[in-house]
């Protein structure tokens, strides 16, 4: 590891030092060639750890110390995870259930097994997944499962984090850090020495006052004899003033919006509370399914939401159960074969992604050929960490005309990450319940290294002809939020939110 960029070597000294900032230097000194660490310092200097890198960090300012930093990421159970740990994976209690009960287990009695909908959705897809269900209702022990005496793949991760291992199954870690159990934590880690200037800066013997000022009181008692004089550091800063500016993650998606515009993109809008009905429904994303928690949305109690109108209900209705939509003889696909709940229809939510907006925008019948976004925030109840938030940026696009395919919509990707200087991108296949096909772009960040920003593909027919679009249309919902952490140079993006005004005039984060 190198030391920071810029540091100044081989000045003439001519410092003031405070007593801590003299003890530390002290102590560098006596170890001239190694890099302490901030733990280290604080042991053997008895300093609490707060008044230690305050002092460290002045004697950089004054370039008498140097920093070296690295920054760590270490995988650990969140709050959920260590809960589940103790008292059982929602697979493996509904596992224990079905063995209790014989195998099978009717949805009366699944309901009434203590987990939430949202835990039973989990466990349910992790069991058939890892083959112990067999398919259809009631939930059965298939033949061929596995022993449920073994641990499951998802148990000896929780189990290896719990017991400070690392190392784990990158797909299972996925997995279970979609469902908050675990997270990734980052730590910097600072290594100090003293700079060629701070070894040669002189330091008086100890236990000789420093004093800055001659004051007559000095010079009546003959005191000054006795004194050491601070040197006057002409290098010293100045107060910095700055006029207002915009906050720097605003002026990015500002930028990225007149990207969009001049790519002939009109813009469009909606509620950030949402009705399940266009938060989900409307995009064929069914009611009671795994497929559901890919959005983690957020409820809200004490309003009532609006339904569409009934003719739309009736056809997305039709979609979802697998019948023909009205006038017509066949149905478009067999849906998901359960019973379409109208009461979730209408249920509010904040809106966990922009989609609804094209969803809505569909609605209206727009003359193809067509090209809308939207740049507006989402909510989910995701676990906070470097790249996730509970309210983050997307921006949505659609394209609709005739010929569009999944080529016109990597193209896009690649002029919009190129419009605003990424240029290392990687595009895979991926599935979306609204989209097919559906791809993923993602973007090298210099820290965290590959991150998701640019999921999307084609709205599928059970989405489109209930609105009655009769163009092909290429969708996505771009995590503007994470593209703005690669183009500002930040790792975490709590600090896109950033409100430290002195650090926010200095240039920004």
């Amino acid at each position: 590891m190198a030391p920071s960029p810029n540091e100044p070597e081989n000045r003439t000294p001519g410092v003031t030092l405070s007593d801590p900032e003299e003890r530390v230097l002290r102590e560098l000194r006596n170890r001239p060639q190694d890099a302490r660490e901030e733990e280290d310092l604080e042991k053997s200097l008895s300093l609490p750890a707060d008044t230690l890198r305050g002092t460290l960090q002045r004697l950089r300012s004054k370039h008498l110390t140097l920093v070296e930093e690295e920054n760590q990421e270490r995988p650990e159970l969140t709050a959920r995870g260590r809960e589940a740990l103790a008292n059982g994976l929602p697979e493996r209690r509904l596992l224990k259930q079905l063995v209790g009960s014989d195998g099978s287990l009717d949805p009366q009695s699944v309901s009434k097994s203590g987990l939430t909908a949202e835990e039973r959705s989990a466990a349910i897809g992790v069991l058939r997944r890892r083959g112990y269900l067999a398919e259809g209702a009631p939930l059965r022990i298939a033949k061929a499962a596995p022993s449920p005496d073994a641990r499951l793949p998802e148990e000896e991760l929780l189990h290896a984090l719990g017991e400070g291992n690392a190392a784990h199954d990158p797909t299972v870690f996925s997995s279970l850090r979609r469902r908050g159990l675990v997270t990734v934590a980052h730590r910097t880690i600072r290594r100090w020495r003293p700079s060629p200037e701070g070894l040669a800066l002189p330091l008086a013997e100890r236990g000789v006052p420093m004093v800055g000022a001659l004051t007559p009181e000095l010079l009546r008692s003959g005191g000054w004899r006795d004194s050491g004089l601070r040197p006057y550091d002409v290098r010293a800063r100045v107060p910095y003033l700055d006029g207002a500016r915009p906050h720097p993650y605003l002026a990015f998606l500002e930028e990225f919006e007149e990207i969009l515009v001049g790519l002939g993109f009109a813009q469009a809008e909606g509620p950030l509370l949402e009705t399940e009905f266009w938060n989900a429904d409307v995009l064929f994303m069914p009611q009671e399914h795994p497929a559901r928690s890919l959005h983690d949305v957020l409820s809200v109690r004490g309003v009532r939401g609006r339904p569409p109108e009934v003719e739309l209900l009736d056809r997305v209705a039709a979609v979802h159960e697998g019948r023909p939509l009205p006038g017509e003889a066949e149905p478009i696909t067999p849906g998901w074969r359960t019973t379409y709940d109208r009461a979730i229809a209408a249920r509010p939510v904040l809106r966990s992604q922009t989609t609804a907006v094209s969803a809505r925008f569909l609605a209206h019948r727009p003359s193809a050929p067509f090209r809308m976004y939207c740049l507006d925030r989402n909510f989910r109840r995701d676990s906070v960490d470097a790249t996730h938030h509970a309210e983050f940026g997307q921006a949505e696009g659609i394209v609709g005309e005739s010929g569009v395919t999944i080529r016109h919509l990597v193209g896009v990707f690649r002029e919009l990450a190129s419009a605003i200087g990424i240029h290392d991108l990687k595009i895979r296949p991926t599935y979306f319940p609204f989209t097919e096909p559906s791809i993923e772009g993602w973007v090298k960040h210099p820290t965290l290294g590959w991150i998701e920003v640019f999921p999307g593909g084609l709205f599928r027919p059970e989405v489109l002809r209930p609105l009655n679009v009769t163009v092909p249309v290429a969708a996505w919902g771009i995590g503007v939020s994470r593209l703005a952490m690669v183009a500002l140079g930040l790792n975490d993006i709590r600090e896109l939110f950033l409100d430290d005004l002195d650090r926010l005039t200095k240039g920004g984060p």
